[in-house]
């Protein structure tokens, strides 16, 4: 039995130290807005947080995040309030929307470290994650607005 702690959520299972953490979030624990896109950690569409950094699930053993804290995208708010997921909205960044998940995951750590990202920073912080549709201009934008709304928040 393996405990792991997410979304604020405790849950035991039973499953093998080897399998991969998305096809427990997936297939154990039902919460299906981590993507599978590669499976070699080479696409970002998996990206979840552990313990508060931005970690590709389908390569990661699920035994790495026993007892650890993880975070999927059902995890950043209850109603699509985070900021993030605000600018995403507002931006109308998606397109066919398989790889946004893991985008938002991966931007949420970069706006953690660096409150007020410039294009390179977005750029530098994003490159590990690929949109087949090609909406990087629109996903940038989105960061953008994130961070003026995370600012705004903290004015209040």
């Amino acid at each position: 039995m393996i405990t792991l702690q997410v979304n604020g959520r405790k849950y035991d299972v039973d499953v093998d130290p080897s399998t991969p953490l998305l096809w427990v979030l997936r297939d154990t624990l039902g919460l299906t807005g981590t993507k599978y896109g590669c499976g070699m950690a080479q696409c970002g569409a998996c990206t979840v947080h552990l313990e508060g950094e931005a970690v590709r699930s389908c390569v990661t053993p699920v035994s790495r995040a026993a007892g650890k804290k993880i975070t999927t995208i059902e995890g950043l708010s209850a109603n699509l309030s985070h900021p993030l997921q605000r600018a995403w909205i507002e931006i109308d960044v998606p397109q066919c929307g398989y790889c946004q998940s893991g985008q938002i995951m991966a931007a949420a750590v970069l706006l953690r470290e660096n409150a007020r990202p410039t294009d390179t920073d977005i750029d530098d912080a994003m490159a590990g994650n690929i949109c087949r549709c090609g909406t990087y201009p629109r996903i940038r934008r989105a960061i953008h607005r994130a961070a003026e709304l995370l600012a705004e928040r903290g004015r209040r």
